[in-house]
């Protein structure tokens, strides 16, 4: 069964991918099929909307880490250092609850963000969590 994606969730795609420049963030590839990736599934609320959980990587870099999760972590290890996953991997097993009010919360703030980016494109988003 697919994970309902919500407001939130397209707010937060937007800015991850403008974040990287619509170019993904392992083959530098860039195209009109550039994808929001997480490091962590959706599933896990606590991280779900984090920008430290989540590459841009074209449609084709997505899919073959997703087919193969080691080569995935591999280079995740590279390209973030073992620093940023071991916190990432404590920060996954946080709370969040994440009710429609929080969502609302969510999709505002990645509004915001994505705003402030098209405004000024020195401009650094900050995460939700």
């Amino acid at each position: 069964m697919a994970i309902k994606r919500e407001a939130c969730d397209k707010w937060f795609s937007d800015v991850v991918r403008q974040k990287a420049n619509y170019t993904c963030e392992h083959c530098h590839k860039t195209d009109s099929r550039m994808e929001s990736a997480h490091v962590y599934g959706r599933r896990l609320k606590s991280v779900r909307w984090s920008l430290d959980n989540a590459v841009c990587l074209c449609h084709w870099c997505h899919r073959d880490f997703t087919e193969n999760p080691l080569k995935f972590t591999d280079w995740l290890n590279q390209y973030f250092g073992e620093a940023h996953m071991d916190i990432l991997r404590e920060k996954k097993n946080g709370i969040l609850k994440a009710n429609e009010q929080v969502k609302k919360e969510i999709s505002a703030h990645y509004r915001g963000e994505l705003k402030k980016m098209n405004e000024d494109p020195e401009y650094k988003p900050v995460s939700y969590n």
